[in-house]
């Protein structure tokens, strides 16, 4: 099995991030959307963080809200950075380990699409968030098109040729509620007769 930053780095390369941008952005904007409607509601600015942001397309969305008052993205794949940069001169993108960063500073939304699986431990990356990483009353949600229940992302692991953990919805929500996240709360977005739908989970510090 190879390292998925190696995969997405070539996916980088050979412009297939573009295709991942069309496929996901339907249920990110879902995620998106629900989290700033929040903070306007409570008519609050909000710094942004964006975990596996590839080439930046979410941050360069969400930079331009309003309500947006700083904007990072951070990728394991160096050249999902590079194209990230050379794209936005507003926003910043760091080449970091998701597993191993540290961050120094705290944000009041963090996302994260379709990233959490591919890591070494979810739990402890999703406690560490929550403790270290995220402003108080401050919110996670992020995106999963593959769990058990969705039958097609079976097979996903052995196509692309890197390590996935699979893990039931109701294993995911005990991996929030467990990193001490308040109203946690689990739906499928972009579902249709022929897709189970991307799995968003969401909770509050």
């Amino acid at each position: 099995m190879r390292i998925a930053t190696e995969v997405f780095g070539e996916w980088a390369d050979q412009g297939k991030d573009i295709g991942m941008e069309k496929g996901h952005a339907l249920a990110v904007e879902d995620m998106i959307s629900f989290a700033i409607q929040e903070r306007a509601s409570l008519e609050r600015n909000f710094s942004f963080l964006d975990l596996g942001c590839g080439n930046g397309w979410v941050v360069r969305r969400v930079e331009n809200d309003p309500l947006c008052v700083r904007s990072v993205g951070i990728d394991g794949a160096k050249q999902m950075i590079e194209k990230a940069r050379n794209g936005d001169n507003k926003s910043e993108y760091l080449h970091e380990n998701i597993d191993t960063y540290s961050s120094p500073d705290k944000f009041d939304l963090i996302h994260s699409m379709e990233v959490l699986y591919y890591l070494d431990n979810p739990a402890l990356t999703v406690k560490k968030i929550t403790d270290s990483w995220l402003n108080k009353g401050g919110r996670l949600i992020a995106g999963i098109d593959l769990y058990y229940e969705n039958q097609e992302s079976h097979s996903w692991e052995e196509k692309v040729g890197t390590k996935m953990m699979m893990l039931k919805e109701a294993e995911w929500i005990e991996i929030f509620s467990s990193a001490g996240l308040k109203e946690v709360e689990s739906w499928r977005s972009n579902q249709s007769q022929d897709w189970a739908g991307t799995l968003v989970l969401t909770g509050k510090k």
